[in-house]
C-alpha cells in the first residue's frame, strides 16, 4: 500500500491522453534513432568470432540501457549541454555541438576503415592476429561510445516533448527492447548477404557526417537520411530478388 502512494504522483499521466500521445511518439523516435545504432552493433558484433556475437550483442545493448537510464537521471544537466561555451566561424558551441562532431567523427573512421577493410580484406587479415582475445571488450566499448552520442541527442529531444521524467524511462525501456529483439536477426540478415555490408556501411558514413553537420550549426532533418536510406535498402531489396531469380534460373537450366 505504500509503495502505491509513493508511485501514485509519478503515474498520474496515466489518465492524461496528451500524456500516451507523448509516449507513443517518444517511442517511436527512439526506435528509429535506434536504427542507426542496430547497424553500428551489426557490423560491429559481425566481425567477432561466432561464438561470441549474440552475448557482445546482449551485453552491449543492456549496458547501454543502463548507460540511457542513468543518463535520464542527470537530465538536468543533459540540458545546459545545448548551452554555448565558445564561438568559432560565427557559430556558438555547446557541449552537445562538440559531442556529435566527435561522435560523428568516430562513426566516419569506423565506417571508412571498415569500408577499406571490406574492399581489401587480404591486408586486413595480417591485423587479426593477436586481437580477438580483446574483440568483445572492444566491441562493447565501442557500442556504448557510440551509444553515448545517440542517447544525449535523443534525451535533449525528448525534453522539448514531454515534461515527465517517468514517460521518458519508459520510452527508452521500450526502444531499448525493441533493438535487443531485433538486433540478432538484423545481423544475421547482414552477414548473409554480403552486398548489403558495404550499403549498411555507407549509411553510417552518412549518418556520421549528418552527425557533424549538426555540430556544426547546419541541421538536417532526419526525415531525409531515413529516406534515402528507406530507398537504398529497396533498390538492394530488388537487386537481391533478381540475383535469387537468376540462380533459380540456372539451376533450372541445369
Amino acid at each position: 500500500m505504500q509503495l502505491v502512494k509513493f508511485l501514485a504522483p509519478h503515474f498520474h499521466f496515466v489518465s492524461d491522453p496528451t500524456a500516451w500521445v507523448a509516449l507513443l511518439t517518444l517511442v517511436v523516435l527512439e526506435v528509429v534513432l535506434g536504427i542507426d545504432n542496430l547497424i553500428f552493433i551489426s557490423i560491429l558484433t559481425n566481425k567477432l568470432p561466432e561464438a561470441q556475437r549474440a552475448r557482445a550483442r546482449r551485453l552491449g545493448i543492456s549496458a547501454a540501457l543502463i548507460m540511457r537510464l542513468i543518463l535520464l537521471a542527470t537530465i538536468s544537466i543533459i540540458v545546459q549541454l545545448t548551452t554555448p561555451v565558445f564561438t568559432a566561424f560565427g557559430h556558438g558551441f555547446s557541449w552537445r555541438d562538440l559531442i556529435l562532431i566527435a561522435g560523428g567523427l568516430f562513426l566516419v573512421w569506423k565506417a571508412t576503415k571498415e569500408i577499406h577493410h571490406t574492399v581489401d580484406p587480404q591486408d586486413h587479415q595480417d591485423t587479426m592476429v593477436g586481437t580477438l582475445q580483446m574483440s568483445l571488450a572492444g566491441a562493447i566499448f565501442q557500442i556504448l561510445l557510440l551509444d553515448l552520442v545517440f542517447s544525449i541527442d535523443s534525451i535533449i529531444t525528448a525534453v522539448g516533448m514531454t515534461d515527465e521524467i517517468v514517460i521518458m524511462y519508459i520510452a527508452v525501456i521500450l526502444a531499448v527492447s525493441v533493438m535487443m529483439l531485433a538486433a540478432t536477426p538484423l545481423a544475421n540478415f547482414i552477414a548473409r548477404n554480403p552486398s548489403i555490408v558495404m550499403l549498411a556501411l555507407g549509411f553510417l558514413l552518412m549518418i556520421g557526417m549528418t552527425l557533424i553537420a549538426d555540430g556544426m550549426g547546419y541541421h538536417v532533418p532526419k526525415g531525409y537520411i531515413y529516406a534515402a536510406m528507406g530507398f537504398s535498402a529497396l533498390v538492394e531489396g530488388l537487386n537481391m530478388m533478381a540475383r535469387r531469380r537468376k540462380r533459380q534460373g540456372s539451376g533450372e537450366g541445369h
